[in-house]
C-alpha cells in the first residue's frame, strides 16, 4: 500500500479529498483522515473542464463527457452525500481547478493533513506530484494509499524487473493474493469544521450544471451510488451457481433488461464498490459450493483482467495512443469521418453494430462481447479506422469508461497490441444472429425495423421490395444499406493488416511516420486496383 507521510504532526484538520473511491466501505484514506481529527472536511472538487457543457461534441455532454456519465457521477455525489450525513458529517462540493482550490484550502481550514486514493492515471500523477509538493512544504501531512485496485502496480513491475509483464498469465503468476479489505465499520466521522468563507456548493443536479431540463428516460437505466453498489452486489452474489459457473465468452450480449453479466463495472469505475471487497465476496462464495470456474474466465478472472490492464498502463508511456508506444504495431489506418460518424451514431447499415452502438448512446453501457465487435468492425475488421478514433467515442459515452482498461481493450481488438491473431473477424450478422435469432435487441434498440421478418433482421438489404414495403422499412430510404461489404471489406483488412505487420516485423517495431505513410500509398494503390477490377468484371458481366 502507498503512504506519502510527509510530516509527523499531529492533525488536528484534515481534508478528506474524494475523486474516485466514492464510498464509506473500505477506504483506508478516510479511515486515516478521521483519525487523531478534531475537524473533517469530505471535499469534492468539481471541475469545469470536465463538467462544463460543450455543444459542439457530437453527444450531449461536457468536453470530455457524455450526459449519462455525468448523471451517474452525480448520482454517486448524492448517495455519498447521504451516507456521509448519517455519520455525522456531509460532503463538501467545491467548483474550480482542484490544485488552486486545495491549495486555498489548506490555508483557510489550517490543515494539517490531506488524504486521497493514490491514482495511477497520467492525469493523476501530474496532478498528485504538483498537491504533494505544495502540502509537504506547508507541512501537511499526505495519505494516499492504493485502494481503487487489487494490487500496486509498482510492485507488479518491481517485481517483474522494471516492466509491466505484457501477458495476463505472467501477470497473475507474479501478482500472488490481494490484501483483504478493510474490516473497520465507521459508525461516526470528526465534526466538520468553520469553512470560514469559501463558497459551498450542494451536489448539483443536471439542470444546474448547465444542461438544461432532460427527462429522466433520457438518462442510463443503471443508477449511481455505493449503496446500488452494494444492493447490486448483493443480488449477483445471491445467486451462488451463477457465480461458480461464470465463464466469460459463454455470456449473451442480446440480453438488455437484465443483463447476463453483473453490471458492476461503473461502480468499479467511481470507487463506488471496493475491488478488494467484491473479490473477497466472491472468494466467500467460492468456499461454499463444490466446484467453481478459474482465471481468465472466471468473475475473479475478470477482476484480475481489470488488474492487468491497470498494471500495463502504469508502466509504458504513451499507453493510450499508437505513436511513441512501444508495445503498439504502427498501423497505417485509414481517415475516414463520414465511416466512423455512421459507425459512431449506429448507420453502418448492419443491424447488429448499429443496435449496439444505439444502445451505447442511451443507456452508457453494452455488454463485453457487444463491445468487441463494434470494435473489430471499426477497426481491423470491416472499417479499418483507427483504434483511438473508437476509443474516444467510448471514452465519452462509457458510464464505466476507465482510462486503462478503454485503452487496454481497444489496442487488444484493434490487434495493435496483447492479441494478434487478426485473421478472426466478429461477423456484423452471425455472431448476434447465434445469440438471439428472432432479432429482439434489434427491434428494441432500432424500432425501424420492427416489422421486418426475422429472416432477414441481421440483413435486412437482401429483403425483397415487397417485404421492405410490408415492413414499413426501405432500405436506402428508411434504414440505410450497409457502408462496406463485410466479405470483401473483410479481406482487404486482413491483407493490409498482413502488410503492417510484416512491416513493423522488418522495422523490429521502429516504424518512422515516413514508413507508414509509404505503406498507406501502396495500401490505397492496391485498394484501387482491386476497385477497378472488381468494376470491369461486373461490366463484363
Amino acid at each position: 500500500m502507498r503512504a506519502s507521510l510527509c510530516s509527523p504532526l499531529m492533525a488536528t484538520n484534515s481534508i478528506m479529498w474524494f475523486r474516485k473511491g466514492l464510498r464509506i466501505h473500505d477506504n483506508p484514506a478516510l479511515e486515516y483522515a478521521r483519525r487523531d481529527s478534531n475537524h473533517l472536511f469530505p471535499v469534492f472538487i468539481l471541475d469545469p473542464h470536465y463538467l462544463e457543457p460543450d455543444p459542439s461534441a457530437f453527444s450531449p455532454g461536457s468536453t470530455r463527457s457524455g450526459l449519462n456519465r455525468i448523471q451517474f457521477m452525480l448520482e454517486c455525489l448524492f448517495d455519498l452525500d447521504s451516507s456521509l450525513r448519517k455519520l455525522g458529517s456531509r460532503l463538501l462540493v467545491l467548483k474550480g481547478e482542484p490544485f488552486e482550490v486545495l491549495v486555498r484550502l489548506v490555508k483557510e481550514w489550517e490543515v494539517k493533513k490531506l488524504c486521497f486514493e493514490y491514482g495511477t492515471e497520467p492525469h493523476y500523477q501530474t496532478l498528485d506530484k504538483q498537491v504533494k509538493e505544495y502540502a509537504c512544504s506547508v507541512g501537511v501531512d499526505v495519505y494516499t494509499p492504493v485502494s481503487h485496485t487489487l494490487f500496486n502496480p509498482e510492485d507488479i513491475i518491481e517485481m517483474n524487473g522494471g516492466t509491466p509483464p505484457m501477458s495476463y498469465q505472467s501477470f497473475i503468476k507474479l501478482a500472488g493474493k490481494p490484501s483483504s479489505p478493510r474490516t473497520t465499520t465507521i459508525t461516526s466521522l470528526p465534526p466538520i469544521g468553520s469553512i470560514c468563507d469559501v463558497e459551498m456548493l450542494r451536489v448539483s443536479t443536471i439542470k444546474e450544471l448547465g444542461y438544461g431540463e432532460i427527462t429522466e428516460e433520457v438518462f442510463s437505466p443503471f443508477k449511481g451510488g455505493e449503496s446500488e453498489a452494494l444492493k447490486r452486489l448483493r443480488e449477483s452474489l445471491d445467486d451462488k451457481q451463477w457465480v461458480a459457473s461464470f465463464e466469460k465468452p459463454k455470456g449473451d450480449p442480446s440480453v438488455f433488461l437484465k443483463p447476463a453479466t453483473t453490471v458492476l463495472s461503473p461502480y468499479l469505475k467511481f470507487g463506488c464498490l471496493s475491488s478488494r471487497y467484491f473479490y473477497q465476496c466472491i472468494q466467500d462464495v467460492y468456499k461454499n459450493v463444490k466446484k467453481h470456474t478459474s482465471p481468465p474466465v472466471s468473475l475473479v478472472g475478470q477482476l484480475l483482467w481489470r488488474e492487468f490492464f491497470y498494471c500495463a498502463a502504469y508502466g509504458v508511456p504513451n499507453f493510450d495512443q499508437m505513436k511513441g508506444n512501444r508495445i503498439c504495431k504502427q498501423i497505417p489506418w485509414n481517415e475516414d469521418e463520414e465511416l466512423l460518424a455512421a459507425w459512431r451514431e449506429g448507420r453502418t447499415g448492419y443491424p447488429w453494430i448499429d443496435a449496439i452502438m444505439v444502445q451505447l448512446q442511451k443507456w452508457g453501457w453494452v455488454h463485453h462481447l457487444a463491445r468487441h465487435c463494434v470494435a473489430c468492425f471499426l477497426t481491423r475488421g470491416d472499417l479499418f479506422i483507427h483504434w483511438e478514433r473508437g476509443r474516444d467515442v467510448f471514452e465519452r459515452l462509457l458510464i464505466d469508461s476507465d482510462w486503462a482498461i478503454n485503452n487496454g481493450n481497444w489496442l487488444w481488438l484493434s490487434c495493435s497490441s496483447f492479441f494478434y491473431q487478426y485473421n478472426r473477424v466478429y461477423s456484423p450478422t452471425s455472431f448476434g444472429k447465434k445469440y438471439d435469432p428472432t432479432g429482439k435487441y434489434i427491434r428494441h434498440f432500432l424500432p425501424v425495423l420492427q416489422d421486418m421478418p426475422k429472416e432477414y433482421i441481421y440483413e435486412p438489404w437482401t429483403a425483397p421490395l415487397s417485404v421492405q414495403k410490408k415492413a414499413n422499412c426501405i432500405i436506402g430510404r428508411d434504414y440505410p444499406k450497409p457502408v462496406v461489404d463485410h466479405v470483401l471489406a473483410s479481406k482487404e483488412c486482413k491483407d493490409k493488416m498482413a502488410e503492417a505487420y510484416a512491416l513493423n516485423r522488418e522495422n523490429n517495431g521502429i516504424v518512422s511516420e515516413g514508413d507508414l505513410k509509404s505503406l498507406r500509398r501502396k495500401l490505397e494503390e492496391g485498394c484501387q486496383s482491386s476497385n477497378s477490377r472488381g468494376q470491369k468484371r461486373k461490366t463484363t458481366s
